[in-house]
This record gives structure tokens, sequence and C-alpha cells, in this order.
């Protein structure tokens, strides 16, 4: 599998993440799917501190025991949980992120994280206080390099001026092309890379997609009505052709973009991580077809989310 430098940095990660939300509670279940990505030629874990409250951490990092030469590991943090009440609160303060870095190391069991972000942020939070947190994580070497997970285009931007992130993890899809507006160009300009989650659209642009439209969008989807989904997805089906899964196609339209180092996408099942590694590497989307799919779809913008 292809591989992508991230950001300006020395890491590189394969163009499939293996986004482990999905993974479950099941660690036999979690380790079959972890392996079967890596034999597929992923290289890169995304987990984060939030996730089932930290035990998403400790079951990847049984999983990687003896293999974490072989994988990039990404974690985030600034949610302050309580594991026990199963509450929250938004803390991007360094002393949380330090904090929280060594909280993460010991689920992980590794001693040190190769892309660490912070998970969210507004424009009011003390940004320079977390990127200094950040900073001295990488200095010390628990770290080897930091970014932010957010799809806020002023909180990116903050970001891009001020410190020295190398990538941004943000939703992109063929459906959510709110990026393409405001700040995939910013980004390649800058040398920062983009890790695209959410790539398939819920499901949306999946070969199950007629039914997860049925089951989960029949009050649509961001700007889509119900009734604009199920006419994309048979347009889309006509410019991607025979040849091509709804699958490959909605990863290799993220990741036509310069700025896309990796796409990010879930599996809870053997059989959605073989229908995703399925793609490939070597078989480019067309600028026409691309072009095609954009006239399909909308350009959506950042409204709330700024």
């Amino acid at each position: 599998m292809k591989q992508n430098r991230l950001g300006k940095s020395d890491i590189y990660v394969s163009e499939l993440t293996l986004g482990c939300m999905s993974l479950g509670t099941d660690q036999a279940k979690a380790q079959t799917i972890i392996d079967k990505a890596l034999a597929a030629g992923v290289n890169h874990l995304d987990t984060a501190d939030l996730y089932n409250f930290g035990l998403n951490e400790e079951i990847v990092g049984e999983a990687i025991k003896g293999k974490r030469q072989e994988i990039i590991l990404t974690s985030k943090v600034g949610n302050h949980f309580n594991r026990d009440t199963k509450d929250w609160y938004w803390d991007p303060s360094k002393e949380h992120i330090k904090a929280g870095l060594k909280d993460s190391l010991k689920r992980l069991n590794t001693d040190y994280i190769d892309f660490y972000m912070l998970h969210g942020g507004t424009i009011d939070d003390p940004i320079d206080e977390s990127i200094e947190a950040f900073e001295q994580l990488k200095q010390e070497g628990l770290i080897r390099a930091y970014g932010i997970s957010s799809i806020r285009p002023n909180v990116i931007r903050e970001y891009v001026k001020r410190s020295h992130i190398d990538a941004v993890m943000m939703q992109y899809s063929m459906l959510d092309r709110r990026p393409e507006e405001e700040v995939l160009d910013l980004l390649a300009e800058n040398h920062i890379s983009v890790l695209a989650r959410g790539p398939l659209a819920k499901g949306i642009l999946s070969k199950n997609g007629r039914k997860q439209i049925e089951r989960k969008s029949r009050d649509g989807y961001l700007d889509y009505t119900y009734e604009e989904l199920v006419k994309i997805y048979d347009e889309i089906k006509n410019v991607i052709g025979e040849d091509t899964s709804f699958n490959t196609a909605a990863l290799q339209y993220v990741l036509h973009h310069p700025a896309v180092a990796s796409a990010v996408f879930g599996a809870s099942s053997e059989e959605q991580l073989a229908e995703n590694t399925a793609m490939d590497s070597s078989a480019v989307l067309t600028e026409e077809k691309y072009r095609a799919l954009q006239a399909i779809t909308k350009p959506v913008q950042y409204t709330n989310h700024r």
C-alpha cells in the first residue's frame, strides 16, 4: 500500500488508516481486524483516550504487542473524563494534555505516540498554552509529531499561524465537501497533511449505501434530503461504472487532493475491513471522473462549526 509523508515530519502513513473507534470491546475480534489490516498494508492506527473511556486504547495496546515498530500510532487528548461516571468536559490546558499523554501511554503499553492530536478545539481555547504542551512532549521524545482533530476553519487557521502542526484530522467525503472550500488548499500550501475521517459518509458511500440511506438517512444528511441522497447514489454509480466499488471510489475521492495523506475508515467486522482495503493503490481516480462526482454533489459550507 502506498505511504505518504505526514506534513514535514519523518512519519510516513499508509494511504488508508484504520480508525479504531468501531472495533468494539471484544479483544479477540479487535485483534483479528487489526492483524488483517496490517497484513493488507495499513500501518496507521487511530484511537483516542475518550473512546470507550480508555478501553479502546487498552484494546489497541494489547493488539499491537510485539508489533509496535511496524505501526504508526495516533491518539488524541483534550476531553477530561471520569471512567466511572462516564462523563467528561473539555480541557485543552497544558496540565491536562501532559497528564493525558502519560495516561494514554500506560493504556497503550508504549513509551511514545507517533502522532498526538488535540481532540477538538474552539477559538476561545488557550491555544498558545495547548501548543506549548505539545511542543514540550515532542522535545521530551514522548510524541514524534502533533496536530489537531477539528473541522473548524477558524481554529485550523490559528494553528497554521501559531504552531508546527504536521496534520489535521477532519471529516471529509464526497458528500461532505466543506474542507474543499476553506482549508484543503491552505493546508497543502503550508505542507500540513490531512487525515480524512468519515470518507464513506456513515456508510452511504459504500456498497450497502442504499440500505444505509433507508436505515439512517430518512431525515437526510447534512444539506441533502433523503430524496437527493437516493438520486445521488444512483448518479455516482453511473459515473464510477461497474469496475469500481463504491468504497473504492469514496476513498479515492478524498485521496485525490494533494493535502490528504490518508483516508481514515472504521471497521467493526472483517467484511468491512476487506471492502475498504480492497482498494487498488495503482488505480487513480481520473480528473474527469473526479469533476463528474463534484458536479453531482454539493460544495457544502461550514455554518455552525467555525
